[in-house]
């Protein structure tokens, strides 16, 4: 049996310089980049590697543009771009007073909030910094189709030094009323580790959704239950929300 270390998803710097090639852009991040585009001030919050908010920088936004981020490792790959504002926090550390026309959440971010409390904590913190009328847009899974049984895959990413690294995803269950657990394991033959990265997501039905919001001060102004815009129902996998402050 390989020895093993444990650590933070992505939190380990061995890890973040890959996050992008094992998450390459896709419809999703072209769907929040075309909201950043046309927002004057933008707050990326759980901005990871920054993806979103360089590519916007690179295609001519000249608004401000804030990337808020936990993990030092993944944000030391986003300060490649110097043209916009990184900040190593959460929303728990960060205090904002209406100051962005949009607060979004990509890749499923909003899922790290694991309690009620963190959940209603984290949207009041999103309410305070939206300006009037500004809006806020992330995505959940939509729990109904069970997407964690799908959770299992591989993937293998070569560094620019040429290290080959393996990294799957295995063991997803539940592990109470709402919440999954997945671990993701990474190895490579120039470690001496097999590093495993137990991370746990919180899923959220619609209605309890929407009570969160509103118990913030936020309403729903667009659902989609795809990247394409097509209206959410219960078939489509994703529950996108873009809410503004009431």
């Amino acid at each position: 049996m390989p020895r093993r270390e444990y650590s933070d998803d992505y939190t380990d710097p061995r890890l973040a310089v890959f996050y992008d090639q094992l998450n390459p852009w896709g419809p999703d991040l072209d769907f929040y980049l075309n909201l950043v585009m046309a927002a004057e001030s933008v707050l990326d919050v759980g901005c990871g590697t920054g993806s979103v908010l360089r590519r916007a920088r690179t295609a001519g936004h000249t608004g401000r543009l804030v990337g808020l981020e936990p993990a030092a490792a993944m944000l030391d790959q986003a300060k490649a771009c110097t043209d916009v504002d990184w900040i190593l926090g959460d929303l728990r550390t960060a205090s904002y007073g209406q100051e962005y026309e949009l607060v979004i959440m990509t890749r499923h971010v909003f899922q790290a909030y694991l309690t009620d409390d963190e959940i209603a904590a984290a949207l009041t913190a999103v309410r305070a910094a939206l300006t009037d009328g500004g809006r806020f847009a992330f995505e959940t899974l939509n729990p109904g189709l069970r997407p964690w049984e799908k959770w299992t895959n591989q993937a293998e990413v070569v560094a620019s030094d040429g290290t080959v690294v393996s990294a799957a995803n295995t063991n997803p269950r539940r592990v109470e009323r709402g919440i999954v657990e997945v671990v993701g394991r990474f190895s490579s033959p120039h470690w001496e580790y097999e590093v495993l990265c137990p991370s746990r997501f919180r899923f959220v039905e619609v209605d309890e959704l929407d009570e969160f919001l509103s118990e913030a001060g936020l309403t729903v102004m667009e659902r989609y239950g795809l990247w394409d815009r097509r209206p959410f129902t219960e078939q489509l996998p994703e529950i996108i929300t873009i809410a503004t402050g009431v």
